[in-house]
């Protein structure tokens, strides 16, 4: 099994509406020696503008973005797919990864008419290195040296993170070094803690994390707050009824006997005190767990193990109490209502068999015929997320009824607030809101970016004007 680690460099934070600009991997042998390295970037789209809080973090000026020598973003995930599929199967690691690269990665794919879950998939597993410090510092404190801030607070930025630990990271918040930076810390906890790497490892696998969560007579879930690790003694109690990866926990800390008097009633209001005694976690992210022999005493604290042990076995031996606390913790969820907005509705199911065949054939087909399988879509997201590629990549085949409606629609997009991206007036006060000084903006890149935003707004308004005045 080999690793990939990799980083995405966005125009922003949010998921479905901002865009990868910049992706780089690596891939190591299982003992991280280093076997092929890739990178690619990809100019603006059309209908999304970088936040200048994104810009000025890379360092990236908009006219670098709208380089037509760039490849387009259709063109930069057709080529960030074929290289993850070539390595794969494979560990795919980032810092902070799970909650921001695969989550950008995924709507990438699928905005592109891609299977969303390349890394999750194709016998692959992930990780998250950022969970792993965190762990490295809270149970194995000699394996890496931890900066901390004024008010003496652990900090885990990568760049601070790597200067601390004198790792070479000449560029932060440029794909390839940061890639870089992660793999040399991983090399770090390989070297000085191999206990603490090897559970990284092994619970990177959901199939693992299933059956050691469900077989264990409790385990050390270990959550991370505001940078600081906290260690619970708990027990699988039963999977979430709304989420096939989730498994909820209940802490073994807790007053058995007084929870299983409870009413249902007086269940549910306990359930919702904080903090709730039910951990929930994924079995699919990579949680942070220890067996109970292996737990070191700075994470067990005190906890007598047989004792602990003993409870888990006492709920796992009575499942209608566990049935009774996972119903009630379920009751006071509120009804999730569908977005309006295809870039939010990743999550809202998977594309049918016929609607795969025809993605596959989309793939594999010249523009010309391309038409014709949007329109034959079921999945009305992919069916929007066709039409968009259509016009980005070859607007000459779209009717030119059927290109007016497009253009409209993605104006507007940059005009709405409430489409869900930045739109250009958002964007010009950002940039109007934002410190710009010679530390901070030496090459003037808000002022570019400014003067970008201002000849695009008065073009966006003339369009618009003309349009609807037909």
């Amino acid at each position: 099994m080999s690793f990939v680690f990799f980083d995405t460099e966005t125009t922003g934070l949010k998921h479905g509406y901002d865009q990868i600009v910049h992706f780089a991997a690596i891939r190591t042998d299982f003992n991280l020696n280093e076997i092929d390295r890739f990178e690619v970037r990809s100019r603006l789209l059309p209908h999304v503008l970088p936040h200048p809080a994104a810009l000025r973090t890379n360092g990236l000026p908009i006219g670098r973005l709208l380089d037509a020598s760039l490849p387009s973003h259709y063109d930069m995930v057709r080529a960030i797919r074929q290289r993850l599929l070539s390595w794969s199967p494979s560990i795919f690691l980032g810092y902070n990864s799970i909650r921001f690269d695969e989550e950008m990665l995924r709507h990438a794919l699928f905005q592109t008419l891609y299977p969303a879950y390349l890394t999750s998939n194709h016998n692959n597993s992930r990780a998250d290195v950022w969970g792993l410090v965190m762990a490295a510092a809270a149970v194995s404190p000699a394996c890496l040296n931890v900066p901390t801030g004024p008010e003496g607070r652990p900090i885990f930025r990568l760049e601070q993170l790597a200067l601390a630990n004198g790792v070479a990271h000449e560029q932060a918040h440029d794909a390839l070094s940061d890639v870089i930076a992660t793999l040399e810390l991983c090399r770090l906890v390989h070297q000085r803690s191999p206990e603490l790497w090897q559970r990284f490892v092994r619970f990177s696998k959901k199939a693992t994390v299933a059956e050691f969560v469900e077989a264990e007579d409790g385990f050390m879930l270990t959550e991370f707050f505001a940078n600081q690790a906290y260690h619970a003694p708990v027990v699988c109690i039963g999977r979430d009824p709304d989420q096939a990866n989730g498994r909820f926990c209940l802490s073994l800390s807790s007053d058995l006997d007084r929870i299983a008097a409870m009413t249902d009633d007086e269940l549910r209001v306990e359930l919702a005190q904080k903090p709730c005694p039910v951990r929930r976690l994924r079995i699919n992210a990579a949680p942070t767990l220890t067996a109970l022999y292996d737990a070191p005493e700075v994470m067990l604290d005190g906890v007598d193990v047989d004792a602990v042990e003993a409870r888990a076995r006492r709920v796992k031996g009575d499942p209608a109490l566990c049935t009774r606390i996972v119903s009630a913790y379920t009751s006071t969820r509120e009804p999730r209502i569908p977005s309006q907005h295809a870039e939010e509705r990743l999550y809202d199911g998977f594309p049918g068999p016929q609607d795969e065949a025809r993605l596959i054939e989309f793939h594999d087909v010249d523009w010309t015929d391309r038409l014709a399988i949007i329109q034959s879509l079921d999945d009305e997201r992919l069916r929007i997320f066709g039409l968009r590629l259509l016009y980005f990549e070859a607007r000459s085949v779209l009717p030119e009824a059927l290109r007016l409606e497009l253009e409209r629609s993605l104006s507007g997009r940059l005009v709405d607030a409430e489409a869900g991206g930045l739109t250009l007036e958002q964007a010009l006060r950002a940039v109007d809101e934002t410190p710009s000084d010679d530390a901070s903006d030496a090459g003037g890149l808000l002022a570019d970016y400014r003067s970008y935003l201002v000849g695009r707004i008065a073009r966006v308004t003339d369009f618009r004007a003309r349009q609807f005045a037909i």
